[in-house]
């Protein structure tokens, strides 16, 4: 490390992508020039062209966030989950800037990269909690995996040729039982990730609730479950089924053997958001799934 500035921004970027590299180095000059520091971690400054003064870790710990005011992420959807994991870990606000497709977790868009700068170096953002999940497994009676995510936690099974046989549980009481390929288990802020797919309900952000989405059910009953957040959700993957697999945010997993017991309950960590606009999330969901609207003419005046 060599100058220390008065603030400082974290930045978390694909390198793997060109328009990553070329958009963390429009940022890292733009924050630099209104003397602003910067860190990035050294498996990623290898890929960029950056000025000796910025810092460089070699792995992103809660420790080597604290000091900064927040953390900057660039890419698309998965390094944007990689981004909340620092951010959960430290309580640093993220700021997102998305380089894929959806990116809902994302604050803005590729060609915003000036707003961007200045809206950080004057301070123009205010920041939000979202809620996360807590994941826990037992077998046998025993803890045996803790983990958490912001979108979802997903049991899944392994074989394609057979379902999956599991019994949900809510607030300790049995709902129902059937084969499938898996169950989401989601946040509002993952209710446009995984669970959207597999046929859950949109939840704006500011709702506070837990959902459970069943993915191929074979069954009558398998329709998504909205419950209360200080709920408790539980899937049980039966004794007589193959094994399964657990997914936090599609990011980290765990093989569930037959007879595995995953417990979801509201996260007593949230991760914090760095937003820019004002948008309600209704305009947000339009733009993002470019949803038609045309012959809207807006309440009565």
């Amino acid at each position: 490390m060599t100058q220390t500035r008065a603030r400082t921004v974290f930045l978390l970027a694909h390198t793997g992508r060109p328009a990553a590299i070329r958009s963390a180095e429009l940022v890292v000059q733009g924050l630099l020039r209104s003397g602003i520091g910067v860190r990035v971690l050294d498996a990623e400054a290898v890929d960029l062209t950056l000025p000796d003064e910025v810092q460089t870790v070699e792995e992103a710990t809660a420790e080597c966030i604290d000091d900064c005011e927040l953390i900057v992420v660039l890419g698309g959807d998965g390094t944007l989950l990689r981004g909340a994991e620092f951010a959960r870990a430290s309580g640093v606000p993220m700021l997102g800037v998305n380089l894929g497709r959806v990116g809902f977790l994302a604050e803005a868009e590729r060609d915003d990269l000036d707003k961007v700068v200045d809206r950080v170096v004057t301070r123009a953002y205010e920041v939000e909690e979202r809620m996360t999940i807590d994941v826990v497994v037992h077998r046998n009676g025993d803890i045996v995996h803790r983990d958490w995510a912001l979108n979802e936690a997903a049991v899944q099974k392994v074989s394609p040729e057979r379902m999956l046989e599991v019994v949900l549980e809510i607030d300790g009481r049995p709902v129902t039982g059937f084969g499938c390929d898996g169950i989401v288990c989601a946040t509002p802020t993952g209710s446009t990730a995984y669970a959207f797919s597999a046929g859950g309900p949109v939840v704006w952000p500011e709702v506070e609730a837990l959902l459970m989405v069943p993915i191929s059910a074979h069954a009558l009953f398998a329709k998504p479950l909205v419950t209360s957040p200080d709920s408790v959700l539980a899937v049980e993957v039966q004794p007589d089924t193959p094994h399964g697999v657990l997914w936090c945010d599609g990011r980290r997993t765990l093989e569930l053997p037959s007879g595995a017991r995953v417990e979801v309950r509201r996260g007593e960590v949230p991760v914090r958001l760095a937003r820019l606009h004002h948008a309600s999330f209704t305009d947000r969901l339009v733009a993002k799934f470019a949803l038609p609207v045309s012959g809207w003419r807006g309440a009565p005046h």
